[in-house]
């Protein structure tokens, strides 16, 4: 099962810390610290008019009533039942209007993302779970439905030291790789420390630490990350405000706090939501920033996308309120605190690589295949979100065959070839299948081979070390 990623902890809301250049008229704005905090509207002196962006909001469904989500859902569907467009626990709508809520239209809040059309999967249980079933089937769905971000507010344990506690799933993972080769960019809050043997917990969620996922942690408005966000050195990409958090809630459950003004909001809620901590409400300002870029910028791929975001966050060190944090990537905050305005500057500079391959992390029908005599292109590898490209190649018995990798000289890379057959290059049992790998790493890379038996063969191109980057592959047959 998955659960949904909100903390039993709390933080009073603050006022937002700087005017923001341009200012919303929504009357709740000023309650919404985080809006100032991402710089969300810093980056225009006036609203633009952008291009509508699919944004999959895979939860407990929405209330479709709310007048905050008028014209903006594209397609609702329940997948444990009832309909997508009932929330009867609060969570999804909450998430939804962080990314959709109508922005300068004078009533109640403003979000992050004003061009986004929402995808509406329901997916959590009256009883509060998710079947990984469900969750799996709504993701391909959402993909189906030309998401072009998906957000995943919700997650299982992680735990490598304890095969027992650990969820893994294939079938979630397939999903997501399904997702991403459709073109979407999938985020996902790391996991709150309530759910996890121990807070804060020292490993990100599933589907977080999966390959080509945003992983989301959270801070707080004076700068710290709370205990409950959890760690992780490899798989926490970015950070969000996560603590005194104000979104849309369903009318059904405010109207039970009749004397509360803000119907149909988070602080007339129930206990847990009026303050609004958990990662699940820090994971949504990334893909709604996700959607501003996709608007602003037609055409950019998926990693291009996360990018922009990871690269253009701004550093979070002691200095800035985060005694625990380290300068430069770390496992509290990844590359640092999510900047909209800073990720839209980005785009008027070089962009970065587009991998077209991707996904393409393992062997079997996982791998991309490459036909014919001889191939050349470039593609991309990165530490924390993609550290293993592989291809699949035909060989006939006694044929030769020569392959060629040339990178950054800072991001060093290994060259294997291995047998066919091959299901996975990542167990121990698995290196037996290995026919030859590069002496040691570097940003040069060649390996020939002549085939003992006719089949697919798969190559693997792998980063070293610490570091992403582009690189040249080459391949040749004789």
């Amino acid at each position: 099962m998955r659960r949904i990623a909100l903390a039993a902890s709390a933080l009073a809301l603050v006022a937002p810390a700087a005017a923001q250049a341009y200012s919303p008229n929504d009357p709740l704005a000023s309650k919404q610290w985080y809006l100032s905090q991402d710089r969300a509207f810093d980056f225009w002196p006036a609203l633009p008019t952008l291009p509508p962006v699919r944004v999959a909001v895979i939860d407990s469904g929405i209330d479709g009533s709310h007048p905050e989500f008028d014209g903006r859902i594209a397609a609702a569907r329940s997948f444990v039942g009832g309909s997508a467009l009932t929330d009867e626990e609060g969570h999804g709508t909450f998430v939804a209007g962080e990314i959709a809520a109508a922005t300068n239209n004078g009533e109640g809040i403003a979000s992050v993302a004003p061009p986004a059309r929402l995808l509406v999967a329901k997916v959590v249980t009256s009883s509060g779970t998710i079947p990984l079933a469900a969750e799996a089937r709504a993701i391909r769905w959402a993909a189906d439905h030309r998401a072009q971000v998906i957000n995943l507010s919700l997650g299982g344990v992680r735990d490598p030291l304890d095969p027992k506690q650990d969820t893994f799933s294939p079938a979630e993972r397939s999903a997501v790789e399904y997702a991403v080769r459709r073109g979407a960019l999938v985020v996902a809050a790391v996991g709150n420390g309530d759910d996890a043997p121990t807070e804060p917990w020292g490993f990100a969620s599933y589907p977080a630490a999966l390959p080509h996922v945003v992983g989301v942690s959270a801070f707080g408005p004076d700068g710290s990350v709370p205990s409950f966000s959890n760690r992780d050195p490899v798989f926490d990409d970015l950070a969000a405000p996560g603590q005194g958090i104000l979104s849309t809630f369903p009318f059904s459950i405010t109207a039970k706090t009749p004397r509360c003004s803000d119907q149909g909001y988070s602080d007339c809620g129930t206990k847990s939501y009026q303050r609004g901590d958990g990662t699940s409400f820090a994971a949504p300002q990334v893909s709604a920033a996700a959607a501003v870029l996709l608007a602003s910028r037609p055409g950019l791929s998926s990693d291009q996308v996360a990018k922009i975001l990871e690269r253009s966050a701004a550093d979070v060190t002691p200095a800035t309120g985060c005694k625990a944090c380290s300068v430069g990537r770390d496992s509290l905050t990844g590359w640092g605190a999510l900047d909209v305005a800073g990720a839209l500057k980005a785009l008027q500079g070089t962009l970065p690589t587009r991998d077209r391959f991707e996904p393409n992390d393992d062997a079997g029908g996982r791998a991309v295949k490459l036909t014919g005599r001889s191939r050349q292109f470039v593609a991309t590898l990165d530490y924390w979100d993609d550290r293993r490209d592989v291809y699949r190649v035909l060989l006939r018995r006694g044929q030769r065959v020569y392959v060629g990798v040339r990178g950054r000289a800072g991001t060093p890379t290994d060259l294997s070839l291995w047998k066919p057959g091959t299901r996975t290059l990542s167990s121990r049992a698995a290196r037996r299948l290995r026919l030859a790998h590069s002496a040691r790493p570097g940003s040069l890379q060649r390996i020939s081979y002549t085939a003992r038996a006719g089949g697919w063969y798969y190559v693997g191109v792998t980063i070293a070390k610490t570091g992403a980057g582009s690189y040249r592959f080459s391949l040749s047959k004789g």
